[in-house]
């Protein structure tokens, strides 16, 4: 789950991260109360920043500088409502103002490919980091963090001096990356971010931007986290699917994916990716592509495929179901008899039709279960490349 920058900084000030005095403001009057209230500890000066979950929120007019709370509710109503690379602007945080002398960048992040953590760091911050390491990777100083011991203070010291600040700067910086490295600890984080981080005038080191991705695998120990989730985006198939404790994607497709298990699952969308490519070639048509993941999981009952399936078909992009199923702890009986329920339940207003592909445990009652109720929108295809390539033709031909 990715945090708004409010979020972020809320976070941030928990754990003794220094932080500028932020508020949020849904209505441009809101903002100018804010502005009023925290200018007054910064000489009247204030930032207003549009809250998205997304980067060039500068290039794109959503941070303006304000010099009075007149003028950050001008700011406010300006911003509230824009659109900024797809996302829309519903809040602004109104943050106090510092003067910057340096902005660094610092982030710590979870490295898959080493199985480790990786710590990023430069002198040179408040530019697109994917940029900097492109053009001037040596201005990029990358250090691997070993998760049972963190950033502690040698590790600090390793970073800041492969970074190469001055020696001045080194204790302050170093004090400000271990409480950063305990924000993604305690709070089982996948990324945290900020950037710029910045020396001021005064020499103080402040978080001036943040950037937070917590870890949904955890969230069973952060109770609290559920308050960060940004509902008024959240998908509504993704959120009802979330209720049924399903795991489930929404991709832009038209081919709907069941299947047990995360690794079968992505197989699945491959081939029906690679069937929709080699149709769109013979036919000269648009690509058909896979239009979610869903795992029901291993073990899953007749009432976990029912629940599945209604989420897949509440989805008025999917115009042909994909089940594809290798009985293992999942029978196919069961999963046979959960399409059955699905569209008992649907009745004549469902006509997408269904593909299901049944092999391993229970194979042969699961098909003739299938057989026995002889659906007319279930077709029972032996192979998954079959299958994948008769979804494809069904989807094509009802688009």
């Amino acid at each position: 789950m990715d945090l708004f920058e409010y979020q972020a900084r809320d976070m941030f000030e928990a754990h003794g991260v220094p932080v500028l005095a932020g508020a949020i403001a849904t209505t441009p009057d809101e903002a100018r109360a804010a502005a009023e209230q925290i200018g007054a500890g910064s000489g009247g000066v204030t930032v207003v920043k549009a809250q998205v979950k997304t980067g060039g929120r500068g290039k794109a007019g959503g941070v303006k500088v304000a010099k009075s709370p007149d003028e950050a509710r001008s700011h406010a109503e300006q911003i509230l409502g824009m659109d900024i690379k797809g996302h829309t602007v519903h809040r602004v945080m109104i943050a106090g103002g510092a003067r910057i002398a340096e902005e660094y960048y610092f982030s710590i992040l979870l490295d898959r490919a080493n199985r480790s953590y990786l710590a990023m760091c430069s002198k040179e911050g408040g530019m697109d980091i994917e940029q900097l390491a492109v053009e001037r990777p040596e201005a990029l100083a990358k250090i691997e963090v070993d998760p049972n011991v963190g950033v502690d203070d040698a590790k600090a010291q390793e970073i800041v001096d492969a970074a190469g600040f001055d020696e001045a700067d080194k204790q302050g910086l170093k004090d400000v990356m271990k409480k950063l490295w305990t924000v993604y600890r305690d709070e089982d984080a996948t990324l945290v971010e900020v950037n710029p981080l910045v020396k001021t005038e005064e020499g103080q080191f402040i978080a001036l931007d943040g950037k937070v991705s917590l870890d949904a695998n955890a969230a069973f120990r952060h109770p609290d986290h559920a308050a960060l989730e940004d509902k008024e985006a959240a998908d509504p198939l993704e959120a009802a699917a979330k209720e049924k404790d399903l795991n489930y994607v929404k991709l832009d497709g038209s081919v709907g994916i069941i299947g047990n298990g995360a690794g079968l699952v992505m197989s699945t969308l491959d081939v029906v990716a690679y069937a929709g490519e080699q149709l769109s070639g013979s036919t000269g048509g648009d690509t058909i592509k896979p239009a979610n993941f869903l795992d029901i999981g291993g073990g899953a009952s007749a009432e976990v495929m029912s629940n599945g399936l209604h989420i897949i078909l509440s989805d008025p992009q999917v115009k042909a179901v994909f089940v594809n199923v290798f009985g293992g702890i999942t029978a196919c009986d069961e999963v046979a008899k959960g399409i059955v329920g699905a569209l008992d339940a649907l009745g004549d207003e469902e006509d997408r039709p269904l593909v299901v592909r049944l092999d391993g445990n229970a194979v042969e009652e699961g098909r003739r279960i299938l057989a026995e109720r002889n659906h007319p929108r279930v077709i029972i295809e032996e192979t998954m490349d079959g299958a994948a390539r008769k979804a494809a033709e069904l989807a094509a031909a009802a688009n």
